[in-house]
């Protein structure tokens, strides 16, 4: 019952930890019985007016005995039940992560990122509770009765058989709600992905909907998800409160039923006073075990719906692993589609060249697919159609280490990651020494900021909240630059921040296409006015291309937009840039 094989076969490091766990709480039983019967008789011997200094002298070291041996078992318990805890979040998320590296950078196309933040933070929590503290109490609610009707047997077989005849009720109960419980924990973990979904993909375009005017709606839409949440969380507490009632109505009749057995036997001669009083006493302890495990089924149910979710990420498919290495050549799009879903087209019949060592740039309005080209050339949206080839390889032949080892992709989002300037540096070349690092620091011109701060040691938060937008570029250009790969794509990287971080930046770049391919996507036009080649993206196709001049010249799209651009950068100003 309630036993997940697979769990335990994927966690075998946490087999040694329970069985240790159930042994030292079954010592700790045989520790309490004997302090127990110790009581007992002397109690017996009281009533009987027979017990002399002796007696307590020896019932006192038993009972001390007894106590600091149940002291050292509850705490060696606890210690294995931190160790089983603590392997099953090594091995699970070691696994979630390496299942994430071998789907690589395109794994959205199988699994929201919210729910693989939810089941590797608390589904892996739930799953900790379950290898720490239910599998052991499984197992030991197996083996106390049996211990305990063996020892009162001893004494009186009929109430003994009475008490272990009644202990089954309490699985049996359980049972009983099983498979209405799994139904209902099932349904409670997918609408706790579901919000969690629909909170992360507001939270991230949160800018998009105040633009749009579309926050109340999406606000409202998460009121009704999270009523939904709501009222599934309350079924599920429902039904952890009636099963709870029911185990101990079960329990404590039965410590009843065992104490009025005893009293029976007593009064018709069939057990001693000290057996009496020994049933009585360890009557609770036939049913705290099993009382103990049913007080965590509800736990262990919610483990293993999250190992299933866990199991479902690590079952999915795939793809061959790629053996072609990246080559040196041209970027060539040739016919490129693309579709995040059925319903509408986002790329269509794309043909693109991106020459080595040249400076291209692709520019067009929102939406019209500029980010969805470079997420195709990262390899984070692998199902196209059509052809992409890197010199004469295909590049979803390519192997995704390597992709990556040969582009360098640098978002208006670059990520930063909490600790000091010289770790976030050292995750473009963990090699670098502290001269590279200030070197690129000094072209990205962020050197003076650190020095007058704590220089390479200089700490960040999380996503570097406590620098400026343009410092974080900044910084996130440096790390690329150590990178130092053949080809790097700028994503919007000046969008949002500072004039002087874009002119700093967009410096860089400039020096940058002398010597590598760069790809610059950009929605202000005056930043690609020195490229090789500009291609005008309008919904999802490339409806101009050429040289900032001729562009201008064509009287297309390109020049509505350059004008439009022209106009709002100059108004109030005397005259106009042409």
């Amino acid at each position: 019952m309630m036993i997940d094989k697979r769990l335990i076969r994927t966690v075998r490091e946490s087999k040694k930890y329970i069985a240790w766990n159930v042994i030292y709480q079954w010592i700790s039983l045989v520790a309490n019985i004997t302090m127990m019967v110790s009581i007992a008789d002397l109690l017996s011997r009281l009533f009987a007016n027979t017990a002399d200094r002796e007696n307590f002298v020896c019932t006192v070291i038993v009972v001390a005995a007894a106590v600091g041996i149940r002291y050292f078992c509850a705490v060696q318990s606890a210690k294995m039940g931190y160790l089983s805890s603590k392997a099953v979040k090594k091995v699970l998320r070691e696994k979630i992560y390496r299942k994430l590296l071998r789907l690589g950078s395109s794994y959205k196309e199988k699994a929201q990122t919210s729910e693989i933040v939810q089941i590797s933070v608390e589904g892996v929590e739930q799953l900790e509770t379950y290898f720490g503290a239910y599998l052991p109490q499984f197992f030991y609610a197996m083996l106390a009765p049996l211990t305990l009707f063996i020892v009162l047997g001893f004494v009186n077989v009929p109430a003994a058989a009475v008490l272990l005849v009644c202990v089954p009720l309490i699985p049996a109960a359980i049972a009983a709600v099983q498979t209405w419980a799994k139904k209902l924990l099932s349904k409670y973990w997918g609408q706790y992905t579901a919000l969690g979904d629909t909170f992360l993909e507001n939270l991230q375009g949160l800018t998009t909907l105040k633009i749009y005017r579309a926050d109340d709606f999406k606000n409202d839409e998460m009121n009704v998800e999270a009523e939904k949440f709501r009222k599934i969380t309350m079924k599920v507490l429902t039904m952890q409160l009636n099963s709870i009632t029911i185990m101990d109505l079960i329990a404590y009749g039965g410590a009843a039923l065992g104490i009025v057995m005893s009293v029976t036997q007593y009064s018709k001669g069939n057990v001693s006073l000290a057996g009496c009083l020994l049933i009585i006493m360890l009557s609770a302890d036939f049913f705290i075990p099993m009382r103990q495990l049913g007080s965590f089924f509800h736990i262990a149910m919610n483990g293993m719906a999250a190992g299933q979710k866990i199991f479902r990420l690590l079952d999915l498919p795939e793809a061959e692993e790629k053996k072609a290495d990246c080559p040196k050549g041209d970027i060539v799009c040739r016919d490129l589609h693309f579709s995040y879903d059925n319903d509408r087209e986002i790329l269509s019949g794309v043909n693109m060249t991106f020459k080595r060592g040249a400076f291209t740039a692709i520019v067009g309005e929102s939406g019209c697919g500029k980010s969805t080209i470079s997420a195709i050339l990262t390899g984070r949206n692998k199902g196209y159609g059509g052809s992409v080839s890197v010199g004469e390889t295909e590049l979803s032949e390519i192997r995704e280490a390597d992709l990556m080892e040969n582009i360098t992709y640098i978002s208006h989002q670059s990520y930063l990651f909490k600790g000091t300037v010289r770790d976030n540096l050292l995750m473009g070349k963990p090699d670098a020494s502290d001269s590279e690092l200030w070197e690129v620091l000094e072209r990205v011109n962020l050197a003076d900021f650190v020095r007058n701060e704590k220089g390479l040691d200089t700490g960040l938060s999380e996503k570097a909240s406590n620098l400026s937008g343009g410092q974080c570029q900044r910084l996130a250009l440096a790390r690329a630059l150590l990178h130092d790969s053949p080809i790097y794509i700028f994503d919007e990287a000046t969008s949002n921040i500072d004039v002087e971080s874009e002119n700093d930046i967009m410096n860089e770049i400039q020096n940058l296409a002398e010597s590598k391919t760069v790809i610059l996507i950009s929605h202000r036009l005056v930043n690609v006015v020195k490229a090789d080649a500009i291609y005008v993206m309008v919904n999802g196709k490339i409806a101009e291309s050429g040289k900032h001049r001729e562009l201008l010249e064509n009287k297309a799209d390109y020049e509505k937009l350059w004008e439009a651009q022209q106009r709002l950068e100059n108004y109030g100003k005397d005259g106009a840039v042409q």
